[in-house]
């Protein structure tokens, strides 16, 4: 019977939140052209003078903020459920990697390859499906195995934002928490990309959109609103933007929120300071009154029971 694993990947994070980490990890992220698709021939320059020279001193400071005892929460939170699945499958081996960081991608699959695993399932850590994100996690496998004669049997989940599971899981916790703090409304804020992508084909603001009506469904009759987060560079990127809505909501009579970011399995910079420190300031400066925010899956066992009914299937 053929040796059987399961690679649970995510996107990466700095080793530690040193401005030199920072630059190393921005540099390899950055430098991905599912993530800038512009020519390196143009783009490398710009990278190497106007970004790299300055953002990881900044960045570094963020993640300093919401740095852990044991290090990365990214990481950390990926190595708990790493430990929740493997105890659920005790007939597969669980790995993790990371697209920009270590373990790689190409380390986690040489691991497994060199010790004869014939029959690996890949769960990019991403509910919904986006170039930027599964597509690249894609590429990167693709490649490893281009490099090698030996192929084994790969079984790669697109998404799994449609699977009850994590629908209820975040219909449950919002309801929950509406128990305990009532509000005027929900916000839902998903990781944007730049609209070009989208024209291009890229279906992610359409399964963001399905996620949150699936997740209503459940919810009932609670006002809520959709939004982007995390702009970066000067092209035009999807909206409404998250942190400029917030800062309208309290003039249109919506001073209690409670903030969902259903496209993050794990807390991070983006929600752990995007949207709990830079936007909750942007909110309550222009009149809010309550800022909730509901935290993802983190280090939930119930993360794992779904990712070990996605290996079952």
């Amino acid at each position: 019977m053929d040796k059987k694993a399961v690679v649970l990947i995510n996107l990466g994070t700095p080793e530690k939140p040193t401005t030199k980490s920072v630059r190393e990890y921005l540099n390899i992220f950055l430098s991905d052209q599912r993530i800038i698709k512009m020519s390196p021939f143009w783009w490398q320059p710009i990278l190497h003078t106007m970004i790299l020279p300055h953002r990881p001193q900044k960045s570094a400071k963020l993640y300093q903020q919401i740095w852990r005892e044991d290090g990365s929460p990214l990481l950390t939170y990926a190595r708990t459920q790493q430990n929740y699945l493997q105890e659920r499958l005790p007939d597969y081996r669980v790995e993790i990697a990371m697209s920009y960081s270590h373990p790689r991608i190409s380390e986690t699959f040489y691991k497994l390859r060199t010790a004869g695993y014939q029959d690996i399932t890949i769960i990019p850590l991403y509910p919904q499906y986006s170039g930027t994100t599964v597509g690249s996690v894609y590429d990167d496998v693709q490649n490893y195995f281009r490099k090698t004669d030996k192929i084994v049997d790969l079984r790669f989940i697109h998404s799994f934002y449609k699977e009850d599971d994590y629908i209820n899981y975040y219909a449950e916790k919002i309801k929950e928490q509406l128990q305990k703090t009532p509000v005027n409304a929900l916000l839902f804020s998903y990781h944007g990309v730049p609209v070009s992508y989208v024209a291009n084909g890229d279906p992610y603001p359409q399964e963001c959109r399905e996620t949150t009506a699936k997740i209503m469904e459940k919810v009932g009759k609670v006002k809520y609103f959709q939004t982007f987060q995390s702009k970066f560079g000067p092209s035009e990127w999807l909206k409404p933007a998250t942190d400029s809505t917030l800062k309208g909501l309290p003039h249109r009579g919506y001073r209690k929120i409670m903030v969902i970011a259903p496209g993050f399995v794990a807390d991070c910079l983006e929600t752990l300071h995007e949207l709990k420190v830079e936007n909750k300031g942007y909110f309550m400066t222009h009149g809010g009154e309550e800022f909730v925010y509901l935290p993802p899956f983190n280090d939930d066992p119930k993360f794992a029971d779904l990712l070990a009914k996605l290996v079952r299937k």
